[in-house]
């Protein structure tokens, strides 16, 4: 009997691709960070009528948008390092600009500029806003007028806004030093609450148990193995139990221990036998899942690397050939545009479209209340961003409503220009680096999803083996394990996310989904059955 062959290529969605959602839980938190850090260097260059330098101090201090999901441990660090990369693409893009003025080049540049850094963002799982920021001001950076001199006093101004971004966010873990752990361990406990309700529901289970595995890694990369921690760590525990068995759960009372997870009943119920405050987490329950080097992670990403080179320096160059004054806006489009797979891509190239066109239209409203002087100019730039953050995580048109005025009331920043030039420039812009864009990401295809997606069922097999002798061995400790069950979790998440990578990309070879979906059936009822040390075996054999 001949097997069917699957189709080549998949319809591009229009249905939900502007659909508004419900905003994240903590949409504030990177909207406020972002005006509390742009507000003092914008008002201070205001004061010394130097706002030719905002462009600058703009750079440092968008760098406020990252890192809010990971506790603060993770956040300085990942925060330090973002500000360094922000840094040093500047670097790299304002020399550039000192030692040519050939827009060709430029393009050039910011073109292979673009790639290195949506390369970097997603092997390191940064996170949103990911590469877009880096690109935006590196490649305007690039076709501002500079000279090898004015150089270092440029990086020196987004430097000290960066450190101050970096402050700004760190400095909520003062009042609240387990903010970020106690929302992850929340929103585990939501997760496999309504997983509980409806088991059956499609992908039900899979939500949880990647909400329960963010949780374990977002606790276990906290820092100091404190009380309160213990008691979230405690939580998860019974997360993790509640998840095994959703028919004994009650998601009542998992909805209300995430509501109020370090409530004084709780403590007594919920927290870890009575130990040093910082004896190791890690032995009680388990490690945090291992990372591939980051290294190893950019090999599978070189389609990804082309397709943004390519793509943005096409979209640069096409913008040049039709005379648009400002290749570069086409360059950012373009880079904006690459998800992870094509259909991904093809839903954000529409979201980018409209709400570029909405934005330049809030741009000509907007326009004449900015034109009245330089501190209304500064106002409305902190009201923009302050919008776009709040609105980008309902949906990404929704937030480039707000972005597309701000990045054209930045050019003003040095002068004033003429609105409908600027209007008519971005328009053209949006247009040819989404157009260009998107048929640069079908052209350059993605053939190593589908190896990946072979790769991480390997992984899974070979996680669900060791997870299976180490419960089977009479001499492993509890800890070694919650270790392997870790390690199960961490690959069945990401063998999720490759498969669903994969399947939305366009010009695959057909994808083993039959074994995926054995494969996750197996882990997920391995992970089941570890919860509980007494009967493993038994229960294994009962359903393997």
């Amino acid at each position: 009997m001949r097997s069917v062959r699957p189709p080549r290529t998949r319809r591009l969605p229009l249905s939900g691709v502007l659909r508004v959602n419900r905003p994240s839980e903590i949409w504030f938190k990177p909207a406020l960070s972002v005006v509390v850090a742009t507000a003092p260097p914008n008002l201070t260059l205001l004061a010394l009528d130097r706002l030719d330098l905002a462009m600058y101090a703009m750079a440092g201090s968008l760098c406020a948008l990252y890192a809010h999901h990971l506790p603060y441990a993770a956040r300085a660090l990942t925060l330090a390092r973002v500000v360094l990369g922000m840094v040093a693409g500047l670097a790299v893009a304002l020399v550039t600009a000192s030692l040519t003025t050939n827009a060709a080049v430029l393009v050039t540049v910011g073109a292979l500029l673009a790639a290195a850094q949506k390369v970097l963002c997603d092997a390191s799982r940064i996170g949103p806003p990911a590469n877009v920021i880096f690109t935006f001001v590196t490649s305007a950076a690039l076709f501002v007028p500079q000279s090898p001199a004015q150089v270092p006093g440029h990086l020196a101004v987004a430097a000290v806004a960066g450190a101050w971004a970096w402050l700004v966010c760190m400095a909520p873990g003062l009042p609240r030093p387990y903010g970020p752990e106690r929302r992850a361990t929340a929103q585990a406990l939501n997760a496999v609450a309504s997983h509980a309700e409806a088991p059956e529901r499609p992908g039900s289970r899979t939500a949880a148990a990647t909400a329960v595995h963010t949780a374990w890694q977002t606790l276990l990369t906290a820092g100091p193995r404190t009380q309160p921690r213990r008691v979230l760590a405690a939580l998860l525990v019974r997360a993790d139990v509640a998840l095994a068995a959703p028919a004994e759960a009650d998601p009542d009372r998992l909805r209300a221990l995430a509501r109020r997870p370090f409530a004084a009943t709780h403590l007594r119920g919920a927290a870890a036998p009575a130990q040093t405050a910082d004896a190791p987490l890690d032995a009680e329950y388990g490690r945090p899942g291992r990372r591939p080097p980051l290294w190893s992670a950019l090999g599978p990403l070189t389609p990804l690397a082309v397709r943004t080179a390519l793509g943005c320096a096409l979209a640069g160059h096409a913008s040049l050939a039709l005379g648009v004054g400002r290749p570069y806006w086409a360059l950012v489009t373009a880079a904006s545009l690459y998800q992870a797979n094509l259909t991904l891509t093809w839903s954000r190239g529409v979201q980018r479209v409209v709400g570029n066109i909405a934005g330049v239209l809030a741009f000509a409203a907007l326009v004449p209340l900015a034109h009245l002087g330089p501190a209304a100019l500064v106002l409305c730039c902190l009201a923009l961003a302050f919008g776009a953050e709040a609105l980008i995580s309902r949906n990404y048109w929704l937030g480039t409503v707000c972005v597309t005025p701000m990045a054209l009331l930045v050019t003003e920043f040095v002068r004033f220009s003429d609105p409908g030039e600027l209007i008519t420039d971005r328009l053209s812009d949006t247009l040819v680096g989404a157009l260009v864009g998107f048929l640069t990401a079908v052209v350059v295809t993605n053939r190593r999803a589908g190896d990946r997606v072979t790769h991480s069922v390997a992984v899974v097999e070979r996680a669900r083996a060791h997870t299976l002798r180490t419960a089977a061995d009479p001499a492993a400790t509890p800890g070694a394990l919650r270790a392997a069950r870790r390690d199960l979790a961490a690959a069945l998440v990401e063998l999720r996310a490759v498969s669903d990578t994969a399947s939305g990309e366009w010009w695959q070879r057909a994808l083993p989904s039959e074994r995926v979906t054995h494969v996750e059936q197996a882990g997920h009822r391995t992970l089941a059955a570890t919860v509980r040390r007494h009967g493993f075996q038994a229960a294994e054999g009962a359903q393997a």
